[in-house]
């Protein structure tokens, strides 16, 4: 499935270790934006490595599914870039 993770995180710390989760699944788009293609398993392991970080008081993370459809009809103005769905991720 294609996703989009935005998170806002009100620590400094927190905020630079849910960046680098994030880099494990997906591609930055903005600065507290990704976008992911996840199965099942990936999405699941992606929630609990991040509810291990946050402060459920303090930060937000939301994740979006985007269908195949959809994905196919982004507009990026300014700054965004296109990421390739084909492009290979390695999760280590």
């Amino acid at each position: 499935m294609n996703m989009i993770i935005a998170y806002d995180i009100a620590d400094p710390q927190r905020l630079t270790k849910i960046a680098k989760v994030m880099e494990d699944f997906g591609t930055r788009v903005q600065k507290s934006i990704f976008e992911a293609t996840v199965n099942d398993h990936i999405f699941k392991e992606m929630k609990q490595r991040v509810e291990q970080i946050i402060v459920w008081e303090e930060d937000g993370v939301k994740y979006f599914t985007v269908c195949e459809k959809c994905s196919q009809t982004v507009e990026i103005i300014g700054q965004g870039f296109f990421v390739d769905p084909d492009r290979e991720f390695y999760i280590f």
